[in-house]
């Protein structure tokens, strides 16, 4: 029986503020809406509706529907949800819509640092996934990084492409000690859970007199891989290789780098001191991990919802796919992060860098 007075609601003898009640109810309505929004989103991402808007100034429905070659009147209710979420302007007075300079930069500018359309592919694909993962729960907790809706593996290069083109030799190789150096001078690098290697042509773009070697247990993204090597013309300086981490082939690299990798290994210690083995003197091993603290009530924010949801569908399960199965999770946080490398041999571990979006950590024997 429910008792409902001016102040609390009693169910089964228990006391409901309501007010509490009524704000949860509206971050729940708030949280669908977006959820159910972001497959909107997906589909403007998907028929170019964005890329259509950035730049045109005010539009009509029949006019983005023309340019896009696409029925008018979902274009039109398709707008309307953009309005209601504040991503798209309107003008009642002249029924146009727009798409601010700035929303372009994050929804349709592939090359802008800020770029996040590519998370709309993997949301699509998490929700493709639902019930592999569901199995997981049931199960043993593994699933395999390769086993995924294939928007996964695009939507990680989109994401990510923008995110190293403009942070990993601007930020993050400057953060190390005297590494930028060798880069410039010559220096053998290994790339480890390289993907599509995107990280990996970047860093060869740049550093033209040194050698890389990318690796990844997913031969679809190697495959990739080495398709992006040839396009961007480097593919005479680097070689893509379907390895594992624990046993990725070379030695003396002068650096070796797990670039948003190192939590979805089933044995992070094992990679890094595989990573340690292959080191030259004197080498240095690049960790970027997503941003994170080391306690839970700390990260509790958007950024940190984001990931750890990520962590659910994709790095947690991968990790446990994978003997012995560490499950490190993708808000480990740098205590964490720090004692994985240091069991793995290194002495010598600091956080180079902290940015919003990620943790850059140097380890060194």
């Amino acid at each position: 029986m429910t008792t409902v007075t001016r102040d609390e609601t009693r169910i089964d003898g228990t006391t409901i503020d309501e007010e509490r009640l009524g704000e949860f109810v509206g971050r729940v309505v708030s949280d669908l809406a977006a959820a159910e929004s972001a497959a909107v989103a997906y589909l403007g991402d998907r028929l170019g509706l964005y890329r259509a808007l950035a730049g045109a100034g005010p539009l009509t429905p029949a006019e983005l529907a023309g340019r896009t070659r696409t029925n008018e009147r979902l274009v039109r209710e398709w707008l309307h949800n953009q309005v209601a979420g504040g991503y798209v302007g309107h003008d009642a007075r002249t029924g146009t819509f727009e798409l601010p300079a700035e929303h372009a930069a994050v929804l349709a500018d592939e090359s802008s640092s800020v770029f996040l359309a590519g998370v709309l592919e993997i949301v699509a694909a998490m929700w493709a996934d639902a019930g592999h993962v569901e199995s997981a729960f049931r199960g043993d907790g593994g699933l395999h990084w390769g086993h995924h809706d294939e928007r996964l593996y695009s939507g990680t290069e989109r994401l990510f492409a923008p995110i190293y083109r403009s942070q990993l030799t601007s930020e993050w190789i400057p953060a190390l000690d005297g590494v930028e150096q060798k880069l410039r001078a010559g220096a053998r690098v290994a790339d480890v859970g390289c993907g599509t290697g995107v990280s990996t042509v970047v860093l060869a773009q740049t550093y033209g007199a040194s050698r890389f070697v990318g690796s990844d247990v997913h031969a679809g993204s190697v495959e990739t891989a080495r398709r992006r090597a040839t396009e961007a013309g480097v593919d005479d300086r680097v070689d893509f290789r379907v390895e594992d981490a624990t046993a990725f082939s070379g030695s003396g690299f002068d650096l070796v780098c797990f670039l948003d990798s190192l939590h979805d290994m089933g044995d992070p210690v094992a990679a890094a001191a595989r990573a340690r083995a292959s080191l030259a003197p004197g080498g240095t091993l690049l960790v970027v991990e997503p941003m994170a603290q080391d306690r839970l009530e700390d990260n509790v924010n958007p950024v940190s919802r984001l990931y750890y949801a990520g962590s659910v569908f994709l790095c947690t399960p991968s990790s446990l796919a994978q003997d012995p199965g560490t499950g490190l999770g993708a808000q480990a946080g740098p205590t964490r992060l720090v004692e994985v490398l240091r069991a793995a041999g290194f002495p010598r571990v600091r956080v180079a860098l902290e940015t919003p979006f990620n943790l850059v950590l140097e380890a060194r024997s």
